[in-house]
């Protein structure tokens, strides 16, 4: 039997309040695109899944013009050991043969992309799955990256395969994808002018999509909280000049400095700011876009 029966009053107050407070934010980010990095590491369980869907989706139905970008370094782990594959990395990258783009491009714009896209689906959002080579979206150069030989101490220049960067993103396909009010979920894999299909980092990837769409905010959702200080003290707000210096004096080290040099990469092209945040949080993107506490580490020009 259906209860009728009217809501507890302090509840109703509750809700409103949170409404009163996120409305001023909703304004701020109305028909306006936010970029969201959602991570391999980030993904988590079903229902974590099923969370950052009723975001994006939550997002879209109040006037926001969101674009996902997700990676899958996990799942292509997997399926690269389940098919006897051998995955080396250097200099912080995935070292991609023939073989290896094959299985990348199989479960990024395959697998993951179309379960994403389905998820979003499931919460009551229409989301199309796309990847850099759709309609030439993103055209990719080779990465070249170089370390330092342990025995010889020189610089050496490393292969890294069918690894790439993003060279020109051509925004028409995503225009229109957006004016027809349907959420872009995009895979990072793009074609070379060589003709060669690489594998693109999902935060680079997410980077330049931001940039090219002088995007409101670029979230990036990863594992941790944010940039954090030598205490591992969250640091809530940083600056372009901020970052260099934390950098430089070894407080961001590892993985955080990709990412770092990223977002500083994305506000240099118009982006208005970046977030780390910790993808692992229930409804950590409206936390961040509809609360005045937020929910990771924002960075401003």
């Amino acid at each position: 039997m259906t209860d009728h029966s009217p809501p507890d009053l302090p509840d109703v107050f509750a809700r409103a309040e949170i409404l009163v407070q996120a409305l001023p934010h909703m304004q701020r980010y109305d028909q306006q695109v936010v970029v969201i990095k959602y991570g391999g590491h980030a993904m988590g369980d079903a229902s974590a899944a099923e969370d950052f869907a009723e975001d994006v989706v939550l997002l879209e139905q109040s006037g926001v013009l969101p674009i996902v970008v997700h990676g899958g370094g996990p799942q292509i782990g997997g399926m690269l050991k389940r098919l006897g594959i051998t995955s080396e990395f250097q200099a912080g990258l995935r070292v991609t043969d023939k073989a290896t783009v094959e299985v990348v491009e199989m479960v990024l714009a395959g697998s993951i992309n179309k379960q994403l896209v389905g998820t979003i689906a499931a919460e009551g959002g229409r989301a199309v799955g796309l990847c850099g080579k759709d309609g030439n979206m993103v055209t990719a150069r080779k990465v070249t990256r170089s370390i330092v030989d342990p025995e010889s101490l020189e610089e050496k220049a490393v292969d890294l395969g069918f690894v790439g960067e993003p060279q020109r993103v051509n925004r028409a396909v995503l225009d229109a994808v957006l004016k027809a009010e349907l959420i872009p979920v995009l895979a990072p894999v793009a074609p070379g002018e060589d003709g060669a299909t690489y594998n693109i980092n999902a935060d680079t990837f997410a980077g330049a999509i931001a940039g090219a769409m002088r995007a409101k905010r670029l979230l990036l959702l990863t594992d941790v909280p944010g940039v954090l200080d030598k205490n591992k003290q969250l640091l809530r707000q940083l600056t372009i000049d901020d970052c260099r210096r934390l950098v430089a004096d070894g407080t961001i080290t590892g993985g955080m400095i990709p990412k770092v040099e990223t977002c500083i990469y994305a506000l240099e092209q118009g982006v208005e700011g970046v977030v780390i945040l910790d993808g692992k949080v229930p409804h950590s993107v409206l936390l961040e876009l509809y609360t005045d506490h937020g929910a990771g580490t924002l960075i401003t020009p």
